[in-house]
């Protein structure tokens, strides 16, 4: 447990009071099922590109790669490079045409993105879209709320379950009522405060300078400084490294990340919007690598023990090094993250639940209040079910991120890059490519040994990309219709740039 103060209880309080009050007035703001989950298509660059990185790092930012930098050293490059890489290319490949393509199929969420872009009638591809979904959400939701259980027990000493149960009652509050704006202008604010927080720490907390940390952990064991190498020394494997730059694939499938490009306010706005990101997320993935292997030194250098659980590392370098007035705005950080990853999951989820379930199975005359309402209703619903999940207390961030990001990655990255390029890919192709990947991470994720050690979301996202090739060859490609649908949006990409 951190030393306990009035400081930093006051400003956790004043932290989320500010967050409920951008709530509120996004509240007033939130009219019809588009401003609710995507805000109106208004977001300026600043927004999008901070929204889109802090609702993409989320609490394993700040717990999770700094607990894999402090248990691994440099090694955490590969994993943070091939984030870095991946951010960058989604900016790049995805953001424009998606924005796109939404705008000329008048699409709000992915899975309907998929039904509009192929003229899917009997909506399949909608409803399978939206299980996985809720699928890999479930997991994804959870790991941010073991984080928050982690920051409430270690700072305030209070039972896990309680505090998971606190953590979660913050982020569904504002989420529920404010939808994407909500989100958004929070998240804005959230990733500020993430990146000046992976900044500060590191830069407060070195000894004697960068040289002065380089000598003292070859001190400690040279392979932490060493990329090719594992802890032990030990080679690393083709296996290890390709797991590791992977996680890049990842980034075309994110149903919460591909929302931002959707929700830009213009073309022009995603050039600006990429290069924020890109600077955000560099600088965020250093600061967090170097937060681990410094926090490492500290605890080596002080006598202490070594750390049962890695991940909370930043909290102990805050609680020690920091007056309780900065440590509690440092501490907020966490907080940040926390939240603006969970509530644009659950924002997600509930409208896959509401638009893409409710209102195409269930009730096909829904009005867009009603699809408001149900999305709501969702949020709490899908919440509940994420904080069942994350009431082992021994759960790693890092570990159920990595199972959805798969999920997302596999499942939706392949159908979203092919279907803003490829004229050729058709319905049958995409829901060929959706339930060949989502099912292949299921699979290899309960396999082990040999290539099954490899990081599921590549077999899953090769896979994947096979099946839409071949599944829409064999199936005589696209109509006629989707091919002039596919027309009229090139003549729009050049128009809206």
């Amino acid at each position: 447990m951190i030393q306990n103060s009035f400081a930093i209880t006051t400003t956790f309080i004043a932290y989320l009071a500010m967050m409920l009050a951008i709530g509120v007035i996004a509240y007033k703001r939130t009219s019809n099922s588009s401003d609710y989950f995507l805000g109106g298509r208004s977001l300026g660059p600043w927004p999008a590109a901070l929204s889109a990185g802090a609702s993409d790092m989320s609490g394993w930012l700040l717990l999770g790669l700094p607990g894999y930098a402090y248990a691994a050293g440099i090694e955490a490059f590969w994993l943070a490079g091939g984030l870095l890489l991946g951010t960058w290319l989604n900016w790049l490949l995805c953001a424009k045409r998606l924005r796109t393509y939404s705008i000329t199929t008048d699409a709000l969420t992915l899975p309907e993105y998929f039904s509009r872009r192929f003229n899917d009638n009997s909506k399949m591809i909608q409803v399978i879209s939206a299980f996985f979904i809720l699928l890999f959400f479930l997991f994804y939701t959870s790991s941010g709320l073991v984080a928050g259980g982690k920051l409430f027990e270690t700072v305030f000493g209070l039972d896990y379950t309680t505090a998971v149960i606190i953590g979660t009652v913050c982020v569904v509050s504002y989420t529920l009522f404010g939808g994407f704006l909500a989100v958004s202008w929070t998240d804005l604010v959230q990733g500020l405060l993430m990146a000046a927080a992976l900044m500060i720490v590191p830069v407060a907390a070195m000894q004697g300078g960068f040289g002065q940390v380089v000598s003292d952990l070859r001190a400690i064991n040279p392979e932490l400084l060493t990329l090719w190498n594992d802890t032990k020394g030990q080679p690393l494997s083709a296996i290890a490294i390709i797991s590791l730059v992977a996680w890049g694939l990842g980034y075309f499938g994110q149903p919460h990340i591909l929302a931002r490009f959707k929700a830009t306010r213009s073309n022009k706005d995603l050039t600006t919007a990429r290069r924020i990101a890109v600077v955000w997320s560099a600088l965020s993935m250093v600061g967090a690598m170097l937060v681990g292997v410094i926090g490492l030194l500290y605890v080596t250098n002080s006598g202490g023990d070594v750390l049962a659980d890695g991940e909370k590392i930043f909290m102990l370098l805050v609680n020690a090094m920091f007056h309780p007035v900065i440590a509690g705005i440092l501490l907020a950080a966490i907080l940040a993250a926390i939240m603006s990853t969970a509530d644009s999951q659950l924002l997600v989820s509930s409208s896959a639940l509401a638009e893409d379930f409710y209102k195409q199975v269930i009730n096909k005359e829904a009005t867009s209040e009603q699809v408001v309402t149900v999305g709501r209703v969702g949020v709490v619903v899908i919440s509940i079910v994420a904080l069942v999940l994350a009431m082992t207390p021994d759960s790693s961030v890092l570990g159920l991120v990595s199972y959805a990001w798969a999920g997302f990655g596999a499942a939706f990255g392949p159908a979203v890059l092919l279907s803003l390029y490829w004229a050729g890919m058709n319905r049958n192709g995409a829901i060929a490519g959706i339930l060949v990947g989502g099912i292949t991470i299921v699979v290899w994720k309960q396999i082990t040994g040999g290539i099954f050690d490899v990081y599921e979301i590549v077999p899953g996202f090769i896979l994947s990309a096979i099946a839409i090739v071949v599944v829409s060859a064999l199936t005589g490609g696209p109509s006629k219709d989707v091919q002039d649908q596919h027309d009229v949006f090139e003549k729009n990409l050049v128009e809206l740039d």
